[in-house]
């Protein structure tokens, strides 16, 4: 099947309020390009450069997400254009987005990425650390960085029910979140093999690869 045809697939078992980010990591232009003729405008990498390069050759209209592991070194390569950043896991790392996004004169939407599965590999905040975070001064002298919501990844597992208390778990902390800053609206979670319980479960945006792409692109 087509990419065009992937897509389309996708986007017609998704409710209206429910953005659909293309996850194009490893994936040549031709691809991104394909899914962009078909209509699609928002594409998700995991490695700043690797976006970069695509951004220069894209069309302008794209909307770039940065939904990987985030390295602050790195954030000066992406704060001219990247539209959204999933994975922000730290007070540092906002420190350092919000400075170059003020280099830019832009303002930089990201979400805090909360860690709601049981395994090791997986990144992100606790919910405490998130409360403790948009509570704090320091936090609320950052002009240049907009917090619009959570993202959270949950375990790799056929266990649907403990999936399902993860994701349930991001959706009650997204909300005990907008109690203290009303302006959050996305709640980022679900991937091709479980974006339909994730919007069961509150997602407002669910990133899917594999689904539309077909699968990833190693170099060994």
């Amino acid at each position: 099947m087509s990419i065009k045809t992937n897509l389309t697939e996708v986007k017609s078992k998704l409710p209206n309020h429910v953005t659909l980010v293309a996850v194009s990591k490893t994936k040549p232009v031709e691809d991104l390009m394909e899914a962009y003729q078909a209509g699609q405008r928002i594409f998700g990498e995991n490695k700043i450069q690797e976006m970069a390069e695509k951004y220069q050759q894209m069309p302008k209209d794209v909307l770039w997400h940065m939904i990987g592991n985030v390295q602050r070194n790195k954030v000066k390569y992406m704060a001219e254009f990247v539209n959204m950043i999933h994975g922000v896991d730290s007070e540092k790392l906002l420190n350092e987005i919000n400075k170059h996004a003020k280099k830019h004169d832009r303002t930089i939407n990201c979400l805090l990425q909360l860690k709601i599965a049981q395994e090791d590999t997986k990144f992100g905040m606790t919910s405490e650390a998130a409360h403790t975070l948009l509570n704090s001064k320091d936090f609320k002298r950052l002009e240049n960085i907009a917090i619009v919501g959570v993202m959270g990844m949950a375990s790799f597992t056929d266990n649907t029910t403990q999936i399902k208390e993860e994701f349930s778990a991001l959706k009650t902390t997204f909300e005990s979140l907008k109690n203290i800053n009303p302006k959050l609206r996305e709640v980022s979670m679900g991937m091709s093999g479980d974006y339909p319980l994730a919007i069961e479960c509150g997602s407002t945006m669910v990133r899917i690869g594999s689904s539309i792409f077909g699968a990833r692109n190693y170099v060994i």
